[in-house]
């Protein structure tokens, strides 16, 4: 791809939740050498500040401490974003969290901590930068959600469902606002080596008695390249649908699972 295509993102703020570590960290590592202004997000501050650290030499950096489920927490902090930078062009939802227990052991408490940081934080956020977004004439929402938005896994039937929701949604905006110049897509990677999967395969040690390595390959089992998915490869993939020329590209569950999900 030329360079040339990604000219609209020089004059684009764009803005990624959950980009301390992760998928988010390296997101914002990309999108820094295209993008104009970049607004980091996350809970734990001390993150933001190493990510900001790599990311100033490229563009105009800034970061604030937002906790994505919390309604008036997010229009105060993406108000001052926007005040700072402008009106955000790219938002990238990536803040997430997942927690396994049988169906039976999962508590209401759970049920809703899922939807709130999975759905509900996606939802709150893409909410308080569309009305910004309606009057570009070049926008991107991009949704990190899941596999667990395309299909079920046995144990996170909590986190599952909010990743459909995530899909479910990112589809029905697409529609909603096909029209305009917005776009809505959600990429959904599979089993990836981020410090979601670390824990995954802590809590699987624990109480299977299996080794680390023996739980990593229940967990790669299912990807038929055998292997975790590297945050990078998610992070080409959202710019890539901040292509200049990625408009038609709208309402898609972009699968990054190494063949795991086929349709």
């Amino acid at each position: 791809m030329s360079l040339i295509h990604f000219s609209k993102l020089k004059k684009t703020h764009a803005l990624i939740t959950g980009a301390g570590k992760g998928i988010g960290r390296a997101t914002a590592l990309e999108l820094s050498e295209h993008v104009g202004q970049l607004t980091l997000i996350a809970r734990q501050p001390s993150f933001l500040r190493e990510v900001q650290s790599l990311t100033q030499k490229n563009c105009d950096v800034q970061f604030f401490e937002c906790d994505i489920t919390q309604e008036e927490e997010v229009k105060q902090t993406f108000q001052l974003a926007r005040q700072n930078f402008g009106p955000i062009g790219v938002l990238v939802n990536n803040a997430g969290q997942a927690s396994s227990a049988s169906f039976q052991k999962t508590t209401l408490k759970d049920w809703q901590a899922m939807l709130n940081v999975n759905l509900t934080g996606t939802f709150l956020c893409t909410q308080a930068c569309i009305e910004d977004m309606l009057q570009m004439p070049f926008a991107r929402v991009i949704n990190i959600a899941s596999t667990a938005a395309q299909k079920g896994y046995p144990y996170v039937s909590a986190y599952t469902a909010a990743k459909h929701g995530v899909l479910g949604l990112t589809r029905s905006l697409a529609l909603e606002y096909a029209k305009t110049a917005v776009t809505f897509n959600a990429i959904c990677p599979g089993f990836t080596d981020t410090d979601i999967v670390t824990e995954s395969l802590k809590t699987i040690a624990q109480k299977t008695q299996l080794s680390q390595d023996e739980a990593r390959a229940q967990l790669i089992k299912n990807n038929p390249q055998k292997r975790l998915i590297d945050p990078s490869e998610i992070a080409q993939q959202v710019l890539w649908l901040c292509h200049d020329r990625s408009q038609s590209i709208n309402g898609q569950a972009l699968s990054v699972s190494g063949g795991e999900v086929m349709s």
